[in-house]
């Protein structure tokens, strides 16, 4: 479990290295929801992620050891490129394994970072259990995209932005892919006021967390089908399980067409480019209008990185 402490004290060390992102009302999507709408623009960051914060936040803690050993991880692309991008601000190697599908513009982000990539599985899982054979192998320090607890203070900070802009806010929606987003979620907003409600939103394809929490156990699936790389796990994972279940309020399920029209809705309404996974938040949203009427909503726009024929293809649809 990590503090509201940490995450203080990460939001000193990360604004030396990150700007915080924009808070931005929407009138578009506060008049088709029928509440108050802001829309937290984490695709604007560095790696157009909010997954940098983690990663810059645990290069700065674990420098000496890191420097000194290289580290590998795995990813769906996002938090490979989190690590990637400390490391090119530390000096520190970086090898990263993704799954074969992984976006050509996120393994292209990577190798223009510097970080060493290495293709392998078909989905996350088996990429992290070769990047940790790999680990003990090489020697290299092995950094858990979901587990690794260092990674949450840093991650939980663009919730601390979202508090100190909107003090008001009754309702957050957060994807969960691994669930450090809903963690910091968690963390914040309950710390200061737990009456602020924390919705989760995992894809209709790759609902382990869901399934989870539902059956207060770990729950696992033997594949995943959804197109948002980003919450394309296929269970849950122990600690963000602990943190999370008796703290976060609910999740949802989206499908893949409802995260495309969220998509093409965030493009309508506030001319920004979301990924699957970065428009889950939204299409929670239009899923439960009618539990957030009248609410101040704020929508975690997680990530932008989607390839050019995806885009094109989702914003050309109606």
């Amino acid at each position: 479990m990590i503090t509201f402490r940490q995450v203080i004290e990460a939001s000193q060390i990360l604004e030396k290295y990150l700007k915080p992102t924009p808070l931005v009302y929407s009138r578009g999507l506060s008049r088709e929801l029928g509440c108050d709408v802001w829309v937290k623009l984490e695709n604007l960051n560095p790696t157009h992620s909010f997954k940098v914060r983690g990663g810059i936040y645990y290069m700065y803690k674990m420098f000496e050891e890191v420097k000194r050993t290289g580290v590998i991880t795995a990813s769906m692309g996002n938090h490979a490129q989190s690590i990637a991008y400390a490391g090119s601000l530390f000096g520190v190697d970086v090898h990263v394994v993704v799954p074969s599908w992984v976006s050509d513009v996120k393994k292209e982000s990577l190798q223009q970072l510097g970080a060493h990539v290495i293709t392998y599985g078909n989905f996350f899982d088996e990429a992290a259990l070769y990047a940790e054979a790999l680990a003990r192998e090489k020697g290299y320090r092995y950094i858990h995209a979901i587990n690794e607890t260092m990674l949450y203070p840093g991650v939980a900070t663009m919730h601390l932005e979202v508090l100190r802009e909107l003090p008001g806010v009754d309702v957050v929606f957060n994807p969960i892919g691994g669930g450090s987003g809903a963690i910091g979620a968690c963390i914040v907003y309950k710390t200061v006021d737990p009456s602020i409600r924390v919705i989760g939103v995992q894809a209709e394809g790759a609902p382990a967390f869901y399934e989870s929490l539902k059956q207060g156990r770990i729950v696992s699936r033997d594949k995943v089908e959804t197109r948002a790389e980003g919450l394309a796990v296929a269970k849950a994972y122990e600690v963000p399980f602990s943190i999370l279940r008796g703290r976060i309020d609910d999740v949802v399920l989206v499908s893949d067409g409802e995260m495309e029209r969220a998509i093409r809705k965030l493009y309508r309404h506030v001319r920004q480019i979301a990924e699957h996974a970065g428009a889950a938040a939204t299409a929670a949203a239009y899923k439960m209008s009618s539990n957030i009427a009248g609410k101040k909503v704020v929508l975690m726009l997680t990530g932008g990185n989607i390839d050019e024929a995806q885009i094109a293809r989702i914003l050309s649809e109606k």
